[in-house]
């Protein structure tokens, strides 16, 4: 991979309006793994990285080399396709994986997609360490509950639901009157926590018109791919043309939520209680502790073991 000196700088400020966008993926599409661009802009890009994202898929690593206020300098870099079985492959295999990932600050959900090299590369991790407790675990029968790559994917889906999905729903109403209520009595001495106040909005609005998308659209034809493939039929395309378009969408906004939950865990700086926490204070922080584990194993359901075997399977059962 070519060093950041001898790397090719995209200037979108040159470039007419409408063929901004157009021009940076057709430089990103001429990419080898592991090659790279930079992109020297008058404003944050960051709605690029969101459509590369949702057309592209999580394919490359955004790496920002200089943040305004005049000036904007990213590197893309396309990823190599991962060498052997990725993070949230070895997940899906065993969900008491995702501890030992966790500890070491490696995203298995949205970031699901990278090998163990990869991860361990970008963050500066420690390989032989990493994969030295991956071993460790102990060698059981899984459970039920780690078991779900087995399981059709009409079952899954309807699992998600009712499971994952349902729990967002009852968790948001208190979540939001607990962020905000700490945020009210407490955010003159914790001005962090108008912060986290407004992530949480961030994230209930993201989800709220995230999961509607799932039940409505993705899901059903989902369900209708697994019960084509059990009756040996052949189904027309969909109107949206392939499972890929939505389940990119789908990608994109797990991605944000996933940030927004990232930016509440870093400025509560791991959920660490202050000496003068009041009780409210203390269940808030829980519950967005649990929150954001049941988040991250719903999006793992979903990125790492539903949409790929859904993929598969629509390419046998399309006419």
């Amino acid at each position: 991979m070519a060093t950041t000196e001898t790397i090719e700088i995209l200037d979108v400020t040159v470039i007419e309006p409408r063929l901004k966008h157009p021009t940076i993926f057709e430089w990103f599409d001429k990419l080898q793994g592991g090659d790279a661009f930079i992109i020297h802009n008058d404003h944050d890009p960051k709605p690029l990285y969101y459509q590369l994202l949702g057309e592209r898929g999580n394919v490359f690593k955004w790496d920002y080399l200089e943040q305004g206020p005049e000036i904007w300098h990213v590197q893309i870099t396309k990823l190599t396709p991962a060498a052997g079985e990725t993070v949230g492959e070895l997940v899906a295999k065993d969900f008491r994986k995702a501890q030992v990932f966790k500890k070491f600050g490696i995203d298995f959900c949205c970031g699901g997609k990278k090998s163990v090299a990869q991860v361990c590369e970008e963050k500066g991790i420690n390989q032989t360490a990493l994969e030295q407790e991956l071993k460790s675990l102990p060698e059981t029968t899984a459970g039920r509950d780690e078991n779900f790559d087995s399981w059709e994917l009409g079952f899954l889906a309807d699992y998600i639901v009712n499971v994952h999905h349902k729990y967002v729903r009852e968790a948001l109403p208190a979540l939001y009157e607990y962020t905000t209520k700490i945020a009210r009595v407490h955010g003159n001495r914790h001005p962090e926590l108008l912060e986290i106040a407004k992530h949480f909005v961030n994230v209930a609005n993201e989800l709220e018109a995230h999961m509607p998308k799932e039940e409505r659209v993705l899901f059903p034809y989902i369900k209708q791919l697994d019960e084509a493939k059990k009756n040996g039929q052949s189904i027309d395309r969909p109107a949206f043309g392939s499972i890929q378009n939505p389940i990119n969408m789908m990608e994109m906004e797990h991605e944000a939520a996933g940030d927004e939950l990232e930016a509440i865990r870093e400025l509560s700086q791991n959920f660490t209680l202050p000496a003068d926490a009041c009780a409210t204070y203390q269940v808030a922080f829980a519950k967005l502790q649990e929150f954001e584990s049941d988040l991250h194993r719903h999006i793992h359901l979903e990125n790492n073991i539903l949409f790929p075997k859904a993929l598969e399977l629509e390419k046998e059962v399309l006419k």
